[in-house]
């Protein structure tokens, strides 16, 4: 729960949402779930009656939480289930866009039906999408913006569907060895034990697409690649999708042989958060290197990702943003 109060004061208003055809479940989460969420956001009462949902509260309130079914509506339209999460994140980004409604992807295009019982994965935001477009239409692409905003995880969706599509062989998972107030030396294991607990986060985004025994396969047959950003050195890669994540713990000349590694026939998408650095001293980093230097040239794209774009829990939204706060507090003084 967001901890968000009620406020049952001002004038009373009604207004009814037809729920004709939608799958109710999916809109309104396990035992009611997110309409109980929603009630705690603006401070007033929804009802199902039939195939109508009836919505009563504050007059000045209303506006806001039509808009908000109205962009739940829409994506359970396209398939999708909802949780209150999902319903958190369009409240919120209706309260930053003020009069906006919440913005929906107009067509709902999936971008991959992962195997099993998983829902087919789409963009969930405008930043999103076109993040997903720049990777379409180049060949390099890098991808800046806070946790949370799908960096990665639309990266490895991206990768899985040119494997699928075979338009290319294989998947590569690069990350620098970088620690965040860890010695890598410390930890236990040989070579290999020491590395697996930097490509977590990227194992994480595959476990979401697919079962791990046929990840399993495919790490033993090559097909996908897990490796350290150093192990890249004298390397072409061909018929290929690579991923460097965590790219802002890259040094410029990591960065410079990262880039000058890709082949025929393959694609490279660079992630990184440049507000979270780990580099030693003053070491700059590469990343932040090339947002000038490669900007214009043709065929590498540049998405900025933002605050607006995070679709994890409500609260990461006002963790960055205390965290921009502060920075901007200091930098001020």
């Amino acid at each position: 729960m967001s901890g968000r109060q009620k406020d049952n004061s001002g004038e009373a208003g009604r207004v009814a949402i037809d729920l004709m055809g939608l799958d109710l479940v999916s809109l309104l989460g396990p035992n009611d779930a997110n309409l109980r969420f929603l009630e705690d956001c603006f401070g007033g009462k929804l009802v199902l009656r039939g195939d109508q949902l009836l919505v009563s509260g504050r007059s000045e309130n209303l506006a806001a939480v039509q808009d908000v079914l109205t962009a739940m509506v829409a994506k359970v339209g396209q398939g999708q289930h909802l949780d209150t999460v999902a319903v958190g994140y369009l409240w919120d980004q209706r309260q930053r866009e003020g009069t906006s409604a919440p913005e929906v992807s107009p067509d709902g295009e999936p971008l991959l039906f992962p195997t099993g019982s998983r829902q087919a994965v789409r963009a969930k935001t405008s930043g999103q999408e076109n993040y997903v477009q720049a990777m379409r239409e180049n060949d390099i692409v890098f991808s800046v913006g806070p946790a949370g905003t799908g960096k990665t995880f639309l990266a490895v969706v991206m990768a899985m569907d040119y494997l699928k599509r075979k338009v290319v062989d294989k998947i590569v998972l690069v990350r620098p060895a970088v620690e965040a107030g860890e010695q890598l030396g410390f930890l236990p294991g040989d070579l290999q034990d020491k590395i697996n607990p930097y490509l977590i986060p990227l194992y994480d985004a595959l476990s979401d697409l697919t079962e791990s025994s046929r990840i399993g396969k495919l790490m033993a047959s090559g097909v996908i690649e897990a490796s350290p950003l150093a192990f890249m050195r004298g390397r072409t890669l061909n018929n290929a999708f690579v991923i460097l994540d965590e790219a802002q713990n890259t040094t410029v000349g990591q960065m410079k042989m990262f880039l000058t590694r890709l082949g025929h026939q393959s694609k490279a998408v660079v992630n990184g958060d440049v507000t979270q650095i780990d580099l030693p001293g003053s070491t700059p980093s590469g990343l932040v290197y090339v947002r000038e230097l490669l900007r214009d040239i043709p065929g590498i794209g540049f998405v900025e990702l933002d605050g607006r774009d995070i679709v994890r829990h409500p609260l990461v939204q006002r963790i960055v943003d205390a965290f921009a706060a502060a920075d901007n507090e200091q930098e001020g003084r």
